[in-house]
């Protein structure tokens, strides 16, 4: 699935308002491709920002997205949707000072229990996998509106 996305596409798929993917790209969080003045957007790049938004909805500061992010490309050594593939399934938990990443879910439990203060979990394969989702169902949308366009030219064509 190697698509590029227009900040409206990533708007649609998101929820993010415009100002603030301008905000994130001006801040170097996510930074998409360019053609012209137009931005555009990766696989990659979609899935960070869905992961981005939902570590701000859960109450996450932009500073503690950044570590968050940087922690994920030093413990991954790639891009997130590079790694959150297939059938594994990683959690991000956090107490607020050390952030774990974990596949395991007796690992999860583990850490959980020694855990001092609450913790705060997030799937990443949820957030990536929701992504892909929407966007095959956007792209199933767009088919299926151009396959309607196109019957109703060759209807007004044969007409005539």
């Amino acid at each position: 699935m190697q698509h590029q996305f227009t900040s409206r596409d990533v708007v649609a798929l998101t929820g993010i308002t415009p100002r603030q993917l301008q905000w994130w790209d001006e801040r170097r969080i996510v930074v998409p491709s360019r053609q012209g003045h137009r931005r555009l957007y990766s696989m990659e790049e979609l899935a960070e920002v869905a992961v981005i938004c939902e570590l701000r909805r859960r109450g996450f500061s932009l500073q503690r997205v950044r570590k968050v992010m940087r922690f994920l490309q030093q413990e991954f050594g790639k891009r997130l949707a590079e790694t959150v593939t297939g059938a594994s399934d990683y959690h991000l938990l956090t107490d607020g000072t050390n952030l774990y990443l974990e596949t395991s879910a007796r690992q999860i439990v583990d850490i959980l229990k020694n855990a001092r203060q609450p913790m705060l979990t997030i799937c990443l394969s949820d957030a990536i996998r929701q992504v892909r989702a929407d966007v095959r169902a956007g792209m199933k949308r767009k088919i299926s509106v151009v396959r309607e366009a196109v019957s109703r030219l060759n209807k007004a064509s044969r007409a005539s």
